[in-house]
């Protein structure tokens, strides 16, 4: 697979590049990198490995990516590179390609480093960004039953109403009610899910697990695909605002990373604008040079 980068994570976006459709034998005008042609099975092959919506999608991102590396490997062999291989960190060798396109842009491509005065900046202007999640200690039992059932929905629905009763009675039961009823495995551990965070569950049982207090039962069974839940909430753990000195590395690795990929786009443009190019169009508004 051929990768490339972004800003933000290190990817750039494959954006909507104009190339045909996958040619037949006798349509579709060849993609040429300085007369090199890039076959449409290279670029079926490639395809595989980009995720997207639709497979013209998948076709187009991947054609861009065999261009852009060919201009790299082209560029790279007028330069006179000779890469030598890494052994990564799986114990797999690098391929030679990869390790020349690595080495080209080593050389090609220089970006300063991030200062605290910048990290500084960033952070102060991106303060909601560093901020822990608030943490959610809870237990449940679950009293599961088939969705298209409807009798075994009513008894589910009641004997978890029963099993709230008891607990408001008497609190120290939930243990042995989770271990007796619950259809989740942990009912082990006396229903208890440790630590939750926002979309660590299906949206019913969020939605009454953040309207609790800490300690309090819900009063009522709550309905979700998988059955009818009993929920207490244990702790509140409150998000925090995360010090500048905990962060800083993160941001100046963050900052360095985006200004690198903004330089090797910026070289791409470079490559393209003087690479004779057929089938594709790497330059448009909305393409991955300009981003």
């Amino acid at each position: 697979m051929v990768t490339l980068f972004d800003a933000n994570s290190g990817v750039l976006p494959a954006g909507k590049v104009k190339v045909p459709a996958p040619p037949a034998a006798d349509q579709g005008v060849p993609i040429t990198v300085n007369g090199v042609e890039i076959s449409a099975d290279a670029v079926r092959a490639e395809a595989q490995h980009h995720q997207a919506d639709t497979p013209s999608e998948a076709f187009a991102q991947a054609a861009q990516a065999l261009v852009v590396k060919e201009l790299l490997l082209q560029e790279a062999k007028a330069s006179g590179i000779k890469a030598e291989p890494e052994v990564l960190g799986d114990g797999r060798c690098e391929a030679e390609t990869d390790a020349t396109v690595r080495v080209l842009l080593e050389q090609a491509v220089t970006t300063p480093t991030a200062d605290e005065d910048a990290c500084r900046r960033y952070y102060d202007t991106n303060a909601s960004r560093f901020h822990s999640e608030t943490l959610y200690e809870a237990r449940h039992i679950l009293f599961a039953f088939p969705q298209a059932d409807e009798a075994a929905g009513k008894q589910a629905q009641s004997d978890a109403q029963t099993a709230i009763a008891i607990l408001n009675d008497d609190p120290s039961q939930f243990v042995a009610l989770a271990s007796l009823h619950s259809a989740c495995p942990s009912k082990e551990q006396g229903g208890n899910l440790g630590q939750l965070t926002k979309g660590a569950t299906v949206p019913e049982f969020e939605a009454a697990l953040f309207a609790l207090e800490a300690g309090e039962l819900a009063a009522t069974p709550v309905q979700t695909r998988y059955g009818y839940h009993i929920i207490k909430l244990d702790r509140l753990i409150p998000g925090r605002q995360l010090s500048f000195e905990t962060q800083h590395e993160r941001i100046a690795a963050w900052l360095e990373a985006a200004s690198w990929s903004r330089a090797v786009a910026q070289y791409l443009g470079i490559l393209a604008g003087k690479a004779k190019l057929r089938g594709i169009d790497l330059n448009t508004a909305d393409g991955p040079l300009t981003q």
